[in-house]
């Protein structure tokens, strides 16, 4: 009996020393805690591209001690969090400053470092996105640090906290790149829908790199235009392959798509990774603040096929260019599913918020009656559906719609709502005939 007695009594002790460091760090029994992996939830910000860089395993090769860092996670709870940085080795040395929300905390590395350290704790007055920012501060050798990932621990932390929780399906991919964003155009019934045409206008500051403002969607394939780089955008035009691969050279050849036609100064080819098929595209720096036009056409054939065109007006030329006709095999339909949406697809841009205009849409069916179409259904990619991204938006602003993706902003949109703009009833100004 008094054995049993002095058990308990020590075991009381050890649990008052485990509250007592809890309390020192800040963290009560009420407390949950996440570990976001910095594969999936990290940017390298700085200009340097050099001694540090993002990978699937966290920051890794970190030796420039100016190497800048940024984290975000979207707190839906306020309340106070503890910080823990996760190494991925414990010999390491170096000093890494951690900043956020207006409070900084410098820690100091060495050899005998454990592979989790506290940092400190910070106070989440609101919920949303928060940044927290990274560096090296000083170094005592070429390597500082290699960071698998960040534990918060506290209060603030709940089921709504939001980032990239895995890489499952690729998701830190995914993850970097954000969320895509999509209007689904309602058609009338009983409509044979053989041109559907769109205007777009990216507010100026809003041509990031690695920007997709789709304009003309349908279910065999896509139109819009790109910001490839800092000197180089595309007008892109592709049909899908009914055959469905990744790889463009497992296509048999009765299932590829063929090229009938293309404009001056377009290139031509197959594409794959998402799907497989044909692709046309003309270099165009086009600007951002004017307004593009953009029209498709399609058209069974008696041959078992659709003939897809695609034809673009930059207000620059004032002329209608044409960009490619393409063939798709065993398909006999006019444009279904019409859509557009804004994708970001490089992963180190989608930091950056970017934002585009759609306006003054119509179809003209096989009749040549002109029908506009001012409704439009809001959705999102699954990156957006899981909730690892919460920074994406649509609506109406004036007589358009607006699409709106990354760079972590707090006001979101619910998805798969829709939106009515109003009708301007301004037809397209093109004679059907005359084009190239």
């Amino acid at each position: 009996m008094m054995l049993k007695k002095i058990i308990t009594i020590a075991g009381f002790f050890v649990l008052l020393i485990v509250r007592a460091k809890a309390q020192q760090a800040g963290i009560t029994g009420n407390d949950s805690s996440i570990n976001v992996p910095l594969g999936g939830n990290a940017w390298r910000v700085d200009k340097d591209t050099l001694g540090g860089k993002i990978t699937d395993e966290g920051i890794t090769d970190w030796s420039d001690k100016n190497a800048a860092f940024k984290i975000y996670v979207r707190f839906g709870r306020t309340g106070k969090v503890n910080l823990y940085l996760n190494l991925a080795q414990p010999a390491v040395s170096g000093e890494i400053a951690i900043a956020g929300l207006g409070a900084k905390q410098d820690i100091k590395l060495g050899q005998k470092t454990d592979q989790k350290v506290w940092v400190g704790e910070w106070n989440i007055r609101d919920t949303g996105y928060v940044a927290f920012d990274i560096k090296g501060s000083s170094s005592e050798n070429s390597l500082i640090a290699q960071l698998n990932s960040i534990t918060f621990s506290g209060s603030a932390v709940s089921s709504k906290t939001n980032y990239v929780k895995d890489n499952e399906g690729q998701f830190f991919y995914w993850g970097r790149r954000g969320p895509s964003v999509h209007l689904g155009y309602t058609v009338p019934n009983n409509v044979n829908a053989e041109w559907f045409y769109n205007e777009v206008t990216v507010p100026a500051g809003n041509d990031v790199p690695g920007s997709y403002f789709m304009a003309c969607g349908f279910g065999e394939g896509y139109f819009g235009m790109q910001v490839n780089s800092p000197t180089e955008r595309h007008i892109l035009f592709s049909v899908w392959s009914p055959f469905n691969t990744d790889d463009p050279k497992k296509i048999p050849d009765d299932e590829k798509i063929m090229m009938l036609k293309k404009g001056e100064n377009v290139h031509t080819g197959e594409f794959g990774n998402e799907g497989s098929g044909g692709q046309s595209y003309m270099n165009y720096l086009w600007k951002a603040g004017n307004t593009y036009r953009f029209l498709v056409h399609a058209k069974p054939t008696s041959n078992g096929r659709t003939e897809y065109t695609a034809y673009f007006f930059a207000p620059e030329t004032g002329n209608w260019a044409l960009l490619a006709s393409f063939s798709r095999p065993k398909t006999n339909t006019y444009l279904k599913h019409l859509h557009s949406f804004l994708e970001n697809f490089e992963p180190e841009t989608g930091l950056y918020t970017r934002s585009v205009q759609f306006n003054n849409e119509w179809v003209c069916d096989n009749t040549g009656n002109w029908i506009e179409l001012t409704k439009a259904r809001f959705t999102g990619d699954n990156t957006a559906v899981k909730g690892y991204r919460m920074d994406y938006a649509g609506g109406v602003t004036g007589n358009a719609f607006y699409l709106k993706n990354c760079g972590f902003f707090n006001n979101y949109t619910p998805r798969n709502i829709y939106f009515d703009r109003p009708a301007g009833g301004k037809k397209p100004a093109v004679d059907l005939s005359k084009l190239p």
